[in-house]
């Protein structure tokens, strides 16, 4: 192993944190006592060079634990008994069980998801997919050209239907020159809700979608730029991403199609008949 370009490449990666203004002040989870002069050397100095350290928690075999971030995404740093030295990665245990998961899902994403969800609810400009009585509601950031949010749109329709489901589709222009104009289009609407379903369903049958591209409005064009702001301060890379409740009160996430086995999880119970 090159010890020294594992060295670089570790300080880039440390380099290249640069988070928006947005995500340190929306996304920011509450960290325990993460005073510089109160953690361990090693740890202060990723801090100093722009990792977020969120909380501590408790480590097998003498070793301290931190859950941090990075530009968003989630690390685990482990502190040696001496506090001289850290490493970051996945902790094994001896039968191959990942003791990094439980500290990355419950001091990290949960809290993260959660932040995001009411971020959601206030900041991004939505179209409704379904009844506002719905027992479960979803945000999904959406592309009219990603040809996976269309296969996501037409395996949800048991559940959207039923009226057990709605989905609020945060329409962004990230695939394709068109998309833009298209999601501005069904957001200028008279009726948004059936602007989106006739493309949806134009576009998956193979045929050109109805909708006027030049009815877009300069507060919809906004609203679309508004969305992608608010889906690179999420750390959101590509569509579909859906955000979901869980029976236990936390919120999910998914980044791309679900795959099957995952729909009823997504859509909160099983479809109705």
């Amino acid at each position: 192993m090159d010890i020294k370009n594992t060295d670089q490449q570790l300080r880039r990666c440390i380099r290249s944190i640069s988070l928006s203004a947005l995500t340190l002040t929306a996304l920011n989870t509450n960290a325990a006592d993460t005073d510089s002069d109160k953690l361990p050397a090693p740890v202060q100095a990723l801090q100093a060079q722009g990792l977020q350290i969120i909380d501590s928690f408790s480590a097998p075999g003498g070793l301290s634990g931190y859950a941090a971030s990075a530009n968003g995404r989630p690390l685990v740093l482990y502190v040696t008994a001496d506090g001289e030295h850290a490493v970051i990665g996945t902790l094994i245990d001896k039968d191959g069980n990942n003791l990094s998961a439980e500290p990355v899902e419950n001091l990290i994403m949960a809290p993260q998801n959660k932040k995001a969800w009411s971020l959601l609810e206030k900041e991004s400009a939505w179209v409704a997919d379904g009844s506002d009585d719905a027992d479960q509601i979803i945000y999904m950031f959406d592309d009219p050209e990603c040809p996976y949010c269309h296969r996501f749109w037409q395996a949800t329709r048991p559940w959207v239907e039923s009226g057990q489901v709605q989905i609020r589709h945060i329409l962004v222009g990230v695939i394709s020159a068109k998309s833009p104009a298209e999601s501005a289009a069904i957001l200028a609407a008279d009726n948004p809700s059936k602007a989106l379903a006739e493309h949806m369903a134009s576009t998956g049958s193979g045929q050109e979608t109805p909708l006027d591209t030049a009815s877009g409005t300069d507060s919809a064009r906004q609203q679309v730029s508004k969305n992608e702001n608010l889906m690179r301060a999420l750390n959101v890379s590509g569509t579909p991403s859906i955000y979901y409740p869980q029976p236990d009160g936390s919120i999910g996430y998914i980044g791309g199609m679900p795959q099957p086995q995952q729909l009823a999880e997504v859509m909160g119970e099983e479809a109705a008949d």
